[in-house]
């Protein structure tokens, strides 16, 4: 069994290549999902990593098999669903940026109920890993999150939370009472700042840390953007700032590159800053190409940038 394993609904990603004026671009398929892009992330870290989800049945769910193996990301509590569909969205451009536009809803992944839940693998995983837009595509998958993470806990394996937040899923003050349960439950709680903000109302990075900490958390790792990650553990609050620039092309997936780059090195050092310091160069590197996973680094090509960092100091 993966000492990983992560819960969530992969989406099928088109990215539009833009060409002379808006609207007039191709679309690259590609692979998105969040909990899909921090599997592949840790994996191509060297972590051992499993994903749990259900799929239609479709030339998607195919491509998101192949795609698994490629990686090294153990499928084998995935579920094949008969007559059903798996997720797709489309990344497009418009005169601010990026436009996201999502077609999941009754996709197979939203159908997952507790009952399905693998319980042998989440009481031999090291680390499970769960976000709250697993939570937010159905009452049933925020149950069935909520069981795996109670179950998990129960036979000792521990729990890392993304507080991804996604308000055209759910209303505010719905995330904010079931990301707040979730977080009481986890040992390592991943928020960005944004999704911090809105969902504490706090505006202060030590701030937000102190808070989720109060929860229950063991670990905060409050991503900054370009300015880093705040680690918060009972020691206190401490910045990782960033250790490489580059000229982002597109951000997509890079909060989740984060988390699963933060998640293996943290399972190799149990170190959370120097965990966070890889992070960030990882999610660094995953900007300098488009869509979700095409971009996201290996070990190599992150040890080979902090060491050039280091040498720089």
């Amino acid at each position: 069994m993966p000492d990983i394993l992560a819960l969530g609904e992969p989406l099928m990603e088109f990215a539009e290549v833009q060409g002379d004026r808006i609207g007039e671009g191709l679309y690259l398929k590609g692979y998105g999902g969040d909990v899909s892009n921090m599997a592949v992330a840790a994996a191509r870290q060297g972590a051992s990593v499993g994903i749990f989800t259900a799929l239609g049945e479709d030339q998607f769910a195919t491509d998101f098999l192949e795609l698994w193996d490629r990686e090294g990301v153990d499928r084998s509590t995935v579920i094949v669903r008969a007559g059903e569909r798996t997720g797709v969205y489309f990344i497009g451009y418009g005169n601010e940026g990026h436009v996201f536009s999502y077609f999941r809803k009754g996709s197979a992944a939203s159908l997952v109920a507790p009952a399905e839940l693998p319980l042998a693998a989440l009481a031999k995983a090291r680390v499970i890993y769960v976000s709250a837009i697993s939570q937010a595509i159905s009452k049933s998958c925020a149950d069935a999150c909520l069981g795996a993470i109670r179950h998990a806990r129960d036979h000792g394996s521990l729990v890392c939370y993304d507080t991804n937040l996604r308000l055209k899923l759910w209303p505010l003050e719905r995330a904010r009472s079931v990301i707040h349960a979730a977080v009481a439950l986890a040992d390592i709680v991943r928020p960005s700042l944004d999704d911090a903000r809105m969902l504490t109302g706090l505006d202060a990075p030590e701030e937000i840390c102190r808070f989720y900490l109060g929860l229950g958390p063991r670990i905060v790792a409050l991503t900054l953007g370009k300015d880093g990650t705040m680690i918060a553990t009972s020691e206190g609050c401490r910045l990782v700032p960033p250790s490489i620039s580059v000229d982002a092309v597109d951000a997509t997936g890079a909060g989740d590159t984060f988390s699963g780059a933060f998640l293996a090195e943290w399972l190799r050092s149990r170190d959370p800053y120097q965990a966070a310091a890889y992070g960030n160069v990882a999610a660094a590197l995953s900007t300098l190409g488009t869509g979700a996973v095409a971009p996201i680094p290996r070990r190599v090509e992150v040890e080979k940038h902090l060491a050039q960092a280091a040498r720089a100091r």
